[in-house]
């Protein structure tokens, strides 16, 4: 298989039981770079043994996490996955075709499709992991991470066309995990609005609960995957509601961003 001048670029800590999967799905790629924040498991031997090229940097937060990993590249085409995401075999025979034109043009970016693995198998009608489309795909001197530390976008002008194929993403194995990151998302979410002084608006609490379900749930069609559909959008729901809870309790005990975080490290989850 021939390679392309592109890097696959992954942020890990502790993805042992994804990494392998993740950089096997890009065979085409001439450079795989990890760039891990310190797993204690086997993530970094795995993604070694995987042919990737491991770098250390301590955690900078998602987008400069993100924008580090961009300049420690070796090719200026990127492709950024989760260790939890991989291609699939559509739309890696589609980047294989489509590359060289892609490369040899104007485009910034370019959007690839996201289909999520939820409970065990993918969900069918949820809007959000049906067919998403994410900026993944880029040319790192015209397009760049926001500096975000959690809901990092990627930042572009130029053309972005958009592949059919799609990449999959296993959604948190269990519950359990999903709340981790919840915790983890919010707690980073916060300490960025703490840097921009946002007020901290607790009568908004319960409408946003209420919105956030319905928007999930009706509008964005999780109520037709059954079960696993309500299980996504209370969870989308209280995570909106949790979000509000937690700032208000740093504006009112400042000393609780420390303790949380203190607690959050016992458990292996990274904010700072």
């Amino acid at each position: 298989m021939p390679a392309f001048p592109l890097t696959l670029a992954v942020i890990t800590r502790n993805e042992a039981a994804h990494i392998a999967r993740c950089l096997d799905s890009v065979p085409f790629a001439a450079e795989k770079l990890v760039v891990d924040c310190g797993s204690d498991d086997d993530t970094v031997a795995i993604a070694q043994a995987h042919g990737a090229r491991v770098i250390h940097q301590d955690w900078l937060g998602f987008g400069p996490q993100r924008n580090f990993a961009s300049h420690q590249c070796r090719h200026d085409w990127i492709l950024v996955l989760d260790a939890d995401e991989y291609l699939g075999l559509e739309l890696a025979d589609e980047l294989q075709r489509r590359l060289p034109a892609l490369m040899a043009g104007d485009a910034a970016a370019v959007y690839l499709r996201r289909q999520t693995v939820y409970m065990g198998a993918p969900m069918r009608w949820y809007r959000p992991s049906v067919g998403e489309r994410m900026a993944r795909l880029y040319h790192r001197n015209r397009a760049r991470w926001s500096d975000a530390r959690v809901h990092e976008s990627l930042q572009f002008d130029g053309p972005a066309p958009t592949l059919r194929g799609s990449f999959l993403h296993t959604n948190n194995p269990t519950l359990v995990h999903k709340q981790l990151k919840v915790l983890q998302y919010a707690e980073l979410k916060c300490r960025d609005w703490l840097d921009k002084g946002k007020p901290a608006r607790m009568w908004q609490a319960p409408f946003v609960y209420a919105l956030a379900f319905l928007k999930d749930y009706l509008f964005r069609l999780a109520c037709l995957d059954g079960w696993r559909g309500f299980v996504i959008a209370q969870t989308a729901a209280s995570y909106a509601l949790y979000k509000r809870m937690r700032y208000y309790e740093m504006t009112r005990n400042p000393e609780s961003v420390a303790q949380a975080a203190t607690v959050l490290r016992a458990h292996g989850v990274t904010v700072e």
